[in-house]
């Protein structure tokens, strides 16, 4: 998706804002800090902290496509996440202002745990292809893939790895639990009943078949940004501020943020650097 924002108003405002005030904000940020939180939290406007969210997520997405790359990857992992910009789809149909439905498409590397690439768009055929052809692009071997039963995912894969991969589909199949009423099944998850593994193409290890990662990935987008939290009104009013969110999320995921299971960083398991970054270092991204 084409992220184009107006920021020059605030450029001088940004540029006399102290450096510690600027980490201070963006720290907040991706700790899950709404926009008006942080703004009273670090005593500054709204329109300071959208503006540097702006500088440093469009800052964030060059940093990654210039780093993200030639990865030796054995295992993806891919899914959607659900979030709307504005409005629900509903609303939107009823004549409501906004973007509605909007998809956040992640692909992450089964062992260093790195998000290798994501897309924000619609659910169909021509994001899936979109984000499959980035994804291959950042691969410099061949990897085992693994998706949900989401049918645009056969024909992306196919015309972005032209039948060199290991593709396997995982179809969960859901069933809600006796006695639940519809309130009751409305506000939490459906009783996952089984799992049914397709191969696809190429010759996929069975027991790496799995999306229990990338799935793992979207509570942590939920927790680490506020705009994902759901039946709250803290979602996203313009799809720019969106992307530049999520951009400046899985950098900080990446390279700062160390893992817990692996006692470092995704990106220094995955040896795209060898030491952690700061909040700091994102902010001087801008430079």
């Amino acid at each position: 998706m084409l992220v184009r924002s107006s920021i020059f108003p605030y450029l001088y405002l940004m540029n006399k804002l102290p450096i510690h005030k600027q980490t201070q904000i963006i720290s907040l940020l991706v700790e899950g800090n709404s926009i008006r939180a942080t703004s009273r939290i670090v005593g500054v406007s709204k329109d300071t902290v959208c503006s540097l969210l702006v500088r440093v997520g469009k800052a964030c997405q060059q940093f990654h496509n210039d780093t993200v790359h030639h990865l030796l990857s054995e295992r993806i992992q891919c899914d959607e996440i659900w979030s709307f910009v504005g409005c629900k789809e509903k609303a939107k149909e009823q004549g409501a202002s906004g973007q509605g439905d909007v998809w956040t498409w992640v692909g992450i590397d089964a062992d260093s745990k790195l998000v290798v690439s994501w897309l924000v768009g619609d659910r169909d055929v021509e994001a899936a292809t979109i984000f499959m052809q980035d994804i291959k692009d950042r691969l410099q071997n061949r990897v085992q893939l693994t998706t949900d039963g989401h049918r645009p995912y056969l024909q992306a894969v196919k015309e972005a790895f032209d039948y060199d991969v290991d593709y396997a589909m995982l179809v969960k199949m859901y069933g809600g639990s006796d006695g639940n009423t519809e309130t009751e099944r409305k506000y939490s998850p459906a009783e996952c009943t089984g799992c049914k593994k397709t191969r696809v193409m190429g010759d996929p290890r069975p027991k790496f078949i799995s999306t229990s990662y990338v799935e793992r990935q979207n509570l942590t987008m939920r927790m680490h940004m506020r705009r994902f939290t759901r039946l709250t009104n803290a979602f996203s009013k313009k799809v720019e501020n969106h992307c530049h969110a999520i951009a400046l999320h899985f950098v900080y995921y990446n390279f700062c943020k160390v893992h817990q299971s692996l006692s470092v960083t995704p990106a220094m398991q995955a040896g795209l650097t060898k030491k952690v970054m700061s909040v700091e270092d994102i902010v001087k991204l801008t430079d």
